[in-house]
């Protein structure tokens, strides 16, 4: 009792004065209390904030999300995503529709080779164990054909200095979440660092969300914020409401080459020109690439992401499922696994997803599982086709190609849009 009474005689001496404490905490708005100014009291029970005497509840300083390297703000809205191109496979897995994507954060460029070794270094150095640094090698094997000599990639292209900032590849979709999860402590162990505070011994390890210091996760993007980043139709409606056009591509227009200026008549991203034309002609090799390209090769779109067409295919979030499109709700939408695949086993009655062959090997009835991860973008092997920001095609998540990289998105906390 004595001690509550301590803490509450605290807490209503605090509030007598609060006119004058107040005003030192709070920012505009009439002088109420926001996220970045709380004020020096709660609005809800008058009790004193930071009264570390009395046991007081703590509210750190905080002064919005801080900046993730790499990262680009997407600002989200209203959006028409789908294929804009000619359904050519007549696979309709993506018809057009009307959906919101909250505000995210995007990697400016692919991840790069450069950073891939960073990350084989920290786990080599680290107390990991050989299985998880082994387990995080790409596979450089993914060059090799047998009717091609491309063995100069497979032992130059992830490590020689001169690839350095070529988008690593290899890579798995599951390879792509462990490195996110590993950059996410990297950088909020630097922020923690740099804010001075200290890592709690009672968090096994996180640092608590309530610091204020630190940054949601890296992880990849969802299809939806995948595509809308790439269109990126910002700044393009009329009267604020109304979207007058749409885009084939990360650019305006239906043409491939740059139409103004000194780079006129130069292909705007890395792709296959035609059967067997990687780059044209020497003396003029027009998209500058053969394979993949510096990660800064071509003009970023209207958010300010590179490669967001060609130069490697991107792994999303999502499992692939044809019929996405009309299951998808329409506020940041995103298909986690087999969710609306259920059926009923005949004979047992017994509930299951039709896309678990694992779990239900006698019961799988689908040629697509919930470990067909769906990615986008085309790469310098693809055909301009695949370079429209609404075609999709899908790989196992533990598969990888010479064609397929990734970027990483995050999302901006603490805001309604």
């Amino acid at each position: 009792m004595k001690r509550t009474a301590n803490f509450l005689k605290g807490a209503l001496f605090v509030v007598s004065g609060s006119m004058v404490l107040t005003s030192c905490f709070l920012g505009g708005g009439g002088g109420r209390p926001t996220s970045v100014h709380p004020g020096a009291v709660s609005t809800a029970t008058g009790l004193a904030y930071n009264d570390e005497d009395n046991n007081g509840f703590m509210v750190n300083p905080y002064s919005g999300q801080p900046e993730g390297p790499n990262l680009v703000f997407i600002e989200g809205g209203r959006a028409v995503v789908g294929s804009f191109e000619e359904d050519i496979l007549n696979r309709r897995d993506n018809i057009e529709r009307t959906v919101s994507v909250a505000s995210f954060y995007m990697d400016e460029t692919e991840i790069a080779n450069i950073h891939w070794l960073e990350y084989l270094h920290y786990l080599n150095v680290s107390d990991s164990s050989r299985e998880v640094y082994i387990a995080a090698l790409p596979d450089t094997t993914v060059w090799e054909a047998r009717l091609a000599y491309n063995d100069p990639y497979t032992d130059h292209y992830l490590r020689y200095p001169g690839f350095r900032y070529f988008p690593v590849v290899g890579v798995s979709w599951v390879q792509a979440n462990a490195y996110s999860d590993w950059r996410t402590q990297a950088v909020n162990l630097k922020l923690l660092e740099e804010s001075g505070e200290e890592l709690p011994e009672t968090t096994g390890g996180r640092i608590p969300l309530e610091s204020g210091v630190v940054l949601p996760n890296y992880r990849l993007p969802s299809e939806a914020e995948w595509e809308y980043a790439a269109t990126a139709l910002i700044g393009t409606q009329w009267l604020d409401e109304n979207q007058t056009h749409q885009r084939l591509y990360p650019w305006d227009g239906h043409a491939l080459r740059n139409p103004y200026g000194k780079e006129m008549g130069y292909f705007l991203a890395n792709f296959k020109r035609g059967r067997g034309d990687y780059a044209g002609i020497a003396g003029k090799l027009n998209d500058g690439a053969l394979i993949t390209s510096y990660i800064y090769e071509f003009p970023p779109n209207d958010f300010g992401l590179y490669n967001m067409a060609g130069n490697v295919n991107e792994w999303v979030l999502d499992v692939y499922r044809p019929m996405s499109f009309q299951d998808f709700d329409d506020l940041n939408p995103i298909r986690r696994d087999g969710y609306l695949d259920e059926v009923k086993n005949p004979n047992t009655g017994e509930q299951y997803y039709n896309s678990d062959s694992e779990n239900n090997p006698e019961g799988f009835t689908s040629l697509i599982t919930d470990e067909a991860r769906v990615y986008k973008g085309g790469s310098w092997k693809d055909v301009a086709y695949w370079l429209s920001p609404g075609t999709r095609r899908y790989l196992d998540q533990d598969s990888s190609t010479s064609t397929i990289g990734f970027r990483c998105a995050m999302i901006r906390a603490g805001s309604n849009y």
